[in-house]
């Protein structure tokens, strides 16, 4: 059984997960109207991952014994300065995300709910490699600047490691689906 400390914080992390999902689907489709179709797709693609953590969530909070619940959201932003400008706001928010699974982590060790740390591991590693990948896509945009060619190299990039995410995230599903 799960405690209702643990149990409030996990609903308050499905509630970033969704809002996570719903801010990168902002930003895909900002990309996608400014002719950034690779960034898109990996927006988008992000987007549907994020979904998948908080689903992840769901059935966690559900199997242990407490009640998912889904809260209601803010409305993203659907305005954005340069692709540069998305970037910068996914890295951020990708470290909002891996504090706030460090804290229920910290939360869980508090509580002796060792089931719940270790579940969270997946989602700790999950964020280092989603911060490094934030990372370095913003590394390769600063590097292009505001140079045509590079941006336009960069959108390649992005739609590249969109097809990897969506082959991924296919794997994955086929695995949790018993196929």
């Amino acid at each position: 059984m799960i405690t209702k400390i643990i149990e409030k914080a996990i609903n308050e992390q499905i509630r970033k997960e969704e809002d996570s999902s719903r801010i990168y689907l902002s930003m895909a489709s900002w990309s996608q109207v400014n002719g950034f179709q690779g960034a898109a797709e990996w927006l988008y693609a992000q987007s549907d991952e994020e979904r998948m953590h908080e689903l992840k969530l769901i059935h966690y909070l559900n199997d242990r014994g407490g009640t998912a619940q889904l809260a209601d959201l803010e409305i993203p932003t659907t305005k954005f300065k340069s692709l540069l400008d998305v970037f910068q706001q996914v890295l951020k928010h990708e470290e909002y995300i891996s504090a706030s699974i460090n804290e229920i982590y910290a939360i869980s060790i508090k509580q002796n709910d060792y089931s719940t740390g270790n579940f969270l591991q997946w989602y700790i590693t999950e964020q280092i490699e989603e911060e490094s990948t934030a990372k370095a896509v913003l590394d390769q945009i600063q590097l292009a600047g505001e140079e045509k060619g590079g941006l336009f190299h960069m959108d390649k990039e992005l739609a590249a490691l969109a097809a990897k995410k969506r082959a991924s995230q296919l794997a994955a599903a086929t695995t949790n689906a018993g196929i």
